[in-house]
């Protein structure tokens, strides 16, 4: 599967943006789904993570609350809705596919597939 991320751009704190995952050749509910950021100098660090069957979500500790993660089947999509931004959001966000089981979804090492990145950027 090729997976395309957009929606990132620059917003000041406090304000809201949403990021996009296409999918194609296949089907993204074939797939766990996960999305992931890195900033500058820092590692890879887990965001939101939705099952198959969209059944269950998961999130990093420090966007639980703020960020939701959800499916469009109709478009092939996995979205990543982002509220109440902190410039500590900042970072490059990679959206990416899970053909593993459960219990490693928050993993990027257990992720198969990987889009090209999208930049965002929260200004104090």
């Amino acid at each position: 599967v090729q997976l395309q991320a957009s929606g990132g751009g620059l917003v000041q704190a406090g304000d809201s943006l949403s990021l996009s995952c296409a999918g194609s050749e296949r089907r993204l509910t074939n797939y766990n789904m996960g999305w992931f950021r890195q900033a500058p100098g820092k590692e890879r660090e887990f965001v939101a993570a939705i099952t198959r069957n969209g059944g269950s979500t998961y999130y990093g500790d420090s966007v639980k609350g703020r960020f939701t993660i959800s499916r469009d089947k109709a478009k092939n999509t996995v979205d990543l809705r982002m509220n109440s931004l902190k410039p500590e959001d900042t970072a490059v966000y990679f959206c990416a596919a899970s053909g593993g089981i459960l219990s490693t979804i928050r993993q990027p090492s257990r992720y198969d597939y990987w889009g090209q990145g999208t930049q965002v950027t929260v200004s104090s």
